[in-house]
């Protein structure tokens, strides 16, 4: 436990003035209840000597002055830490955010998107509950358990004795009943984040399950999901129903006991009437703290074991970081990309094998090779998305791995082979990362891209809502909406991923004519299956399992009677079969 308030230290510590007003209210207060029953204990004797009325009104109007100045600072005790304990959970998932935006993509591949929406959503919550009610009714209960019983030892240390009977099994009961919350706690939220990805995979992916009349089968496994995640809810409840009623059992014992020895110490004259009164008073007043302290370390409970759920996230590190100092970037770039003995390895297998290439600046170079043969594993080293296993890239002659990412990516146009587009407008899809584009800009960038004709069909133009990951549009259109964002980039190396895959031949011509002014001076890195699109780039390498096979320009290659020479028969072969 205590690690991990040292680890929330830092979050409280902004608001340490706040929290002292708080604390001070929630003293305040505490003394005001614990003061309630020592009035009526003064009063109730002053009236057994001789009735007065004046007295009676005094002890009275005492009463209620001290009821509303115990609502005054209890109403402030309130609004203060559990306004804090917001303030705290807004900070928390400000940098749980600018974290996940850090982090590199294996760690995406690791967690699922579900997972990270609940350490995002219920985790937070669970631990604004444990730092606002949570923390505030511990430190509560605590007080008044301690500044009553100090005040019923001075009175009769023997009848607080016994009233104090239950605290060694109560402290028991928590530390039994605590200890398999947290754990069920734990268990629950990791079922809730399987639930979540189950429900995020099949709304991303309802087509497919549509296409595969996989409806009923997911339904099912939704529901056994449920199904679990509800046993595993109930199973927590019977805890909770567990603790709840032995704390009560345990105060009503203690009731019945200090009912008895007080009635006796009364009938006895050891103690006043007032006494009596001001001792059941004080356990009426310790039934709330006794019964609340369980309800506290459930919550603490379940919020210690979701800030560590969250903090696992934020103390993943990047595996694609700035280095401590980086190295300068001489602007301007002219685009020299340059692989050194690089071989990437993943978990089943090299993708890449000891490539060498020299790509120069301003020169348009195409990739080409059978599917799974490295292809974007050698273009997403570029942006550094992925770093090699072994070698180096170098940018200008300068390693990517000395560079900041950030300084390498403003000078580089990345279309990927998956595109992706935000649920905005087809201008804010374009204008991604370019806040200050002007209109005839974007304009420009969609006539070269191929789409003027398309986003002049389409009821609001360029303000037309894409839908969530462009849903509404077209593969090829997304495609092109893709590759006009990277032409309004204005970028120094342009990178195309199979960028052209959705587009028909003729779309595909027309894109290519118009990229070709804004290739010039450019440096280009063209990867793609069909051999019209690469097939006038200034040099073509062919990849075969991951290490370069051929190299050269199209008729190079094509002479050479190899490989591509081979994948360019028979795309020939396949467009006069479709123009039968």
């Amino acid at each position: 436990m205590i690690p991990a308030f040292r680890k929330m230290w830092p979050y409280l510590w902004r608001y340490r003035s706040g929290l002292a007003l708080g604390f001070l209210c929630l003293i305040v207060k505490d003394l005001l209840v614990v003061g309630q029953p020592l009035l009526i204990k003064a009063g109730i004797d002053s009236l057994t000597t001789g009735f007065s009325l004046r007295t009676l009104l005094w002890f009275c109007g005492g009463l209620v002055l001290l009821s509303l100045l115990k609502g005054i600072f209890q109403f402030y005790m309130r609004i203060i830490l559990v306004g804090i304990s917001r303030d705290v959970e807004f900070d928390l998932r400000n940098d749980l955010w600018a974290h996940l935006v850090t982090l590199s993509h294996d760690f995406f591949t690791r967690y699922r998107t579900g997972d990270i929406l609940s350490r995002s959503t219920s985790d937070l919550n669970a631990v604004r509950m444990m730092l606002g009610p949570g923390v505030m009714y511990w430190f509560e209960t605590v007080l008044t358990f301690l500044l009553a019983v100090c005040v019923m030892m001075s009175v009769d240390w023997r009848l607080t004795l016994i009233a104090l009977s239950p605290a060694p099994l109560v402290s028991i009961a928590v530390i039994f009943f605590g200890r398999r919350i947290h754990d069920r706690f734990e268990q629950i939220q990791t079922q809730f984040a399987g639930i979540s990805s189950r429900v995020q995979e099949n709304l991303a992916g309802v087509r497919v399950v549509r296409a595969y009349n996989q409806e009923r089968a997911e339904v099912a496994l939704f529901d056994k999901l449920n199904q679990d995640y509800v046993a595993q809810n109930v199973k927590l409840a019977k805890l909770g129903g567990m603790f709840m009623p032995l704390l009560q059992f345990l105060v009503g014992a203690t009731f019945l006991g200090v009912l008895w020895a007080g009635g006796y110490g009364l009938i006895e004259k050891r103690i006043t009437l007032g006494s009596f009164v001001m001792f059941n008073t004080y356990m009426g007043m310790l039934v709330w703290p006794m019964i609340a302290f369980g309800w506290v370390v459930n919550l603490i409970q379940r919020g210690l074991a979701s800030f560590n759920r969250i903090d696992d996230i934020i103390h993943q590190k990047p595996t694609i970081a700035s280095p401590a100092n980086p190295a300068t970037l001489p602007l301007p770039v002219k685009g020299e990309i340059e692989f050194h003995g690089v071989t990437l390895t993943h978990p089943t297998g090299d993708a890449l094998r000891n490539v060498n290439l020299k790509i120069e600046a301003g020169h348009t170079v195409a990739i080409v090779g059978h599917t799974g043969c490295g292809k974007t594993s050698l273009a997403q080293m570029i942006p550094r998305m992925i770093d090699p296993t072994i070698g180096q890239v170098t940018l200008d002659g300068i390693p990517l791995r000395d560079l900041d990412p950030q300084a390498i990516r403003r000078v580089i146009g990345f279309v990927p082979q998956e595109t992706f587009l935000f649920s905005c407008t087809i201008a804010d899809n374009i204008a991604l990362g370019v806040p200050d584009a002007k209109r005839e800009d974007i304009e420009r960038a969609v006539d070269i891209a191929g789409l003027t004709t398309d986003i002049a069909g389409f009821p609001q133009g360029l303000e037309t809502m894409v839908g969530e990951r462009g849903i509404t549009l077209s593969g090829g259109q997304k495609q092109r909406v893709a590759i006009a964002r990277a032409i309004l980039r204005n970028p120094r190396i342009l990178i195309l991923d199979d960028a052209l895959s959705s587009v028909d031949t003729v779309t595909e011509e027309r894109i290519l004519t118009g990229l070709a002014t804004l290739l010039e001076g450019r440096t280009t890195i063209l990867i793609s299956h069909r051999v019209s699109t690469i097939r006038q780039a200034d040099v073509i390498h062919v990849l075969d399992h991951g290490a370069i096979h051929e190299s050269g320009t199209h008729d190079e290659l094509v002479a050479l009677n190899g490989a591509y020479s081979s994948l360019y028969q028979k795309q020939l072969i396949e467009e006069e079969l479709e123009a039968i």
